[in-house]
Formats: structure tokens, C-alpha cells, sequence
């Protein structure tokens, strides 16, 4: 294998993008993170939020985690209406890899979980989401890292085996 053979697979949220809940929520709170982070186990936000990633839609999943925390809906509402406030923006650094491996002519995709009604709020705004030579949205499949059928998906979609690929990603468990 050449080193052109090697494509290189991004993940795109805490890899491109700096997404986090917590810069919507640290407002709501007056700075308590404690509190904050309480709020978020209370209501299992992690494994809540991978169902999105997984495909659920969001006006279920709210009204679902709104009937089971009634004393919450709020802060849950909050988090569909206002997601936009969970990016801070592109990670730079990584930004500039991305550039600088696509235009060493090496192939280039995106695998990411991601709710497909996000995603499609937020990929036009970012131009360097175009330069994928193809992108995997979880919510878009209905199949969530780490379950290996998506990666397998992946590889079945860009015609190419694990070992010609090489898998950038901030959850170690998706490695």
C-alpha cells in the first residue's frame, strides 16, 4: 500500500468542531457546573443524546425525557431549541490537518455521530465540511458509534479495507 492509499477518517464533533453541551448550559446555571453537571446525569443526557445520533428524532426524544422529568423540561426544551449554542466553533488545528492532508492529495472522509436535523443546521455554515470527499452522519444511517455496523457501513461505502484507513476520532472507544 502506498502511503496515497491511506485514507484519512474524521470524526467531526471534539475533532473539527468543538461541540459540548455544557456552553449551552453553563448560562443557566450562573457558572454552578456543579449543578450543571447533576442536571446532566440526572437525566442520563449522554445516552439520551446518542439515540438523537442514532437517528431518534428530536421532538420524541424531548417530549420522551420531558414526561420522565417534568421538574426539567425546560432546561431539556432548551437544548433542542438552542443547540446551535453547543458549538463554539471550528477546532482550528485540526481544521488545518484536514487542509493540509486534502491537499496532499489524500483521501478524506467524515464519520461522525451526529442527529441528522443538527447536522444539516450546522454543515453549511462550516466550508470545510465541503471538502470531504464524503461524509457518514450516524443519525442519517440510524447506526451509532462505537456499534462496529457502522463502521463497517463506512468502509463498504468508500470501497476500501480497515487497514487502508486511519481513524481520527476524541472517544477512545471508537478507536
Amino acid at each position: 500500500m502506498t502511503q496515497k492509499n491511506l485514507a484519512i477518517v474524521f470524526d467531526l464533533g471534539g475533532v473539527l468542531l468543538d461541540w459540548n453541551p455544557r456552553y449551552l448550559y453553563t448560562r443557566f446555571f450562573d457558572g454552578d457546573s456543579a449543578a450543571m453537571e447533576k442536571f446532566l446525569e440526572r437525566i442520563h443526557f449522554n445516552e439520551w443524546n446518542l439515540q438523537q445520533d442514532a437517528g431518534r428524532p428530536f421532538a420524541e426524544a424531548v417530549d420522551e425525557l420531558c414526561a420522565r422529568y417534568p421538574d426539567d423540561a425546560d432546561l431539556i426544551r432548551i437544548f433542542d431549541a438552542r443547540w446551535e449554542d453547543t458549538l463554539k466553533g471550528a477546532i482550528h488545528e485540526t481544521v488545518a490537518i484536514l487542509s493540509t492532508v486534502k491537499r496532499a492529495g489524500y483521501p478524506v472522509y467524515a464519520l461522525s455521530n451526529w442527529s441528522v436535523e443538527k447536522f444539516t443546521l450546522v454543515r453549511p455554515r462550516y466550508e470545510f465540511l465541503s471538502w470531504f470527499d464524503d461524509i457518514l452522519v450516524s443519525g442519517e444511517v440510524k447506526l451509532a458509534k462505537p456499534d462496529p455496523r457502522i463502521f463497517t457501513l463506512l468502509l463498504e461505502r468508500i470501497r476500501r479495507p480497515a487497514h487502508e484507513c486511519l481513524l481520527i476520532d476524541d472517544t477512545p472507544a471508537n478507536l
